[in-house]
């Protein structure tokens, strides 16, 4: 299969900023579906209700742009095109990794940088043979690929990978031979905050302990105990580049959740995800401050998911505050409901009155009248009485239905309104700080990024 370099694309780049120094430590931030909307509903509720008069971290940089998302075959890409663009420089079709629209394989900015001499760390809060980290080093035609995308990750040579777990692992039930591919690439797999203190001097993938999701690392939201954080995992990435390539290195972390929660059209999740993504963001700032004629940062997203705005809540009181309430992701409170119609345990209208008080805030914090109880109860008794009422199927998760009306009650009484759960086509954010970071300032196109990126390493 023919290899094409990526830096061809580059001249869609030329009217870009040039840097007099090329940047030695490069960090690349992609929040999941983090949209304009998002950001800046994430940014008011940390204004005003948690009464932070400094801004977001991604805020405070001091170039800002904007970024069109779309892919080589639709107006709305989905993230497998969009990493492949932010990663290559090259658009492509949906659902492909590290190939361009006729399949030829694109060479991604931390290949190249690490054939350069730069350390590499590829990290995620969801799965690293998802499709945004796998864009920075697979080629495979499709996302889906997993035991394919492992064997690419075990092949790059990258110092540093983090995410939940290995999906490629098992291949129709059966055992396939990846972590032997990763002993023989001399590669060590780490599971869990525990284990962190054990990591060498080689190279590193680590990963959630074994008990825990392989797609996911869980949701800030959901304070689960034992497992990774995106933070944590940021920095021990950048703890490890220090020690394994402290001359020069690239590190890419992406806020995979963001978009989980987005899809999901949970709209308290995915804020606390963005929060907990821009305190990840914290750990290269940090850096940056330290380093900051030599150190470049990008934030950008892939693309928008569920076209989130922040709107009037219903009765005009509540707000944003009504987050603090929420103690569950949807995807927890909908797999709770599954769990109790699966028991055919007596469960009655009172007990879940008082566990919607418990984790949402319902009936105590944020009111609610006697028609929308009215409402919540005739859907409660349709889904555990009856149980007469269909899931929604959304790209991560499927939601129990009352689930679905519980949250989309919450999200009107927090002002968080959502246009559909899938994507969208609208632009997303771009932020820049350090050396080179003006040539990101106003309008991008996503293969516009890795292309700059480029051209100040190659000081051109």
């Amino acid at each position: 299969m023919k290899l094409r370099n990526y830096l061809g694309g580059m001249a869609l780049c030329a009217a870009l900023g040039v840097s007099a120094q090329a940047p030695r430590y490069i960090f690349v931030y992609i929040g999941d579906g983090m949209g304009m909307g998002p950001v800046v509903a994430a940014q008011t509720y940390n204004r005003t209700i948690l009464k932070n008069d400094t801004p977001l971290n991604m805020m405070q940089m001091p170039v800002v742009g904007w970024c069109l998302t779309y892919s080589a075959d639709a107006d709305i890409t989905d993230s497998a095109a969009a990493g492949t663009a932010l990663s290559t420089g090259h658009k492509t079709r949906n659902g492909m990794l590290g190939m361009d629209a006729d399949t030829t394989s694109v060479t991604s900015i931390a290949s190249t940088l690490h054939d350069m001499g730069y350390g590499v760390a590829v990290t995620t809060s969801v799965a690293p043979d998802d499709a945004t980290p796998a864009a920075f080093y697979a080629h495979v035609p499709s996302r889906k690929m997993f035991y394919e995308i492992g064997c690419d990750m075990a092949a790059s040579g990258y110092e540093f990978v983090a995410g939940a777990g290995l999906r490629g692992t098992k291949v129709d039930g059966k055992d396939t031979d990846l972590e032997k591919r990763f002993k023989k690439e001399k590669v060590q797999i780490v599971r869990g905050p525990k284990e962190i203190s054990s990591i060498g001097d080689g190279r590193v993938v680590l990963l959630n302990p074994e008990d825990t999701h392989d797609w996911t690392i869980g949701y800030t939201i959901d304070s689960i105990p034992g497992v990774l954080t995106l933070p944590l995992i940021a920095e021990t990435a950048l703890k490890h580049l220090e020690k394994t390539s402290p001359d020069k290195f690239f590190m890419m972390v992406e806020g995979g959740n963001i978009d989980h929660a987005l899809h999901a059209n949970d709209g308290g999740a995915a804020l606390k995800e963005i929060l907990n993504f821009d305190s990840a963001l914290g750990v290269a700032f940090d850096f940056y401050r330290q380093h900051p004629d030599e150190t470049l940062i990008v934030v950008t997203a892939d693309h928008d998911t569920g076209g989130m705005a922040y709107v009037h809540p219903r009765g005009g009181k509540g707000g944003l505050k009504n987050i603090d309430y929420q103690r569950i992701s949807k995807e927890e409170f909908s797999e709770y409901c599954k769990a109790i119609l699966k028991s055919r345990n007596i469960y009655t209208w009172d007990d879940m009155k008082e566990y919607l008080a418990d984790k949402l805030g319902f009936f105590t914090h944020i009111p609610v009248d006697a028609d929308g109880e009215a409402r919540l109860k005739k859907m409660f008794d349709d889904t555990f009485e009856l149980r007469n009422s269909a899931d929604q199927h959304t790209l991560y998760a499927n939601f129990n239905a009352f689930a679905v009306e519980v949250f989309r009650m919450f999200n009107d009484a927090t002002g968080l309104a959502f246009t559909t759960t899938s994507h969208s086509g609208n632009p997303v954010p771009v932020f820049a700080v350090g050396c080179g970071a003006d040539a990101f300032k106003g309008f991008n196109n996503n293969i516009g990024i890795p292309a700059a990126i480029m051209k100040l390493v190659q000081n051109k």
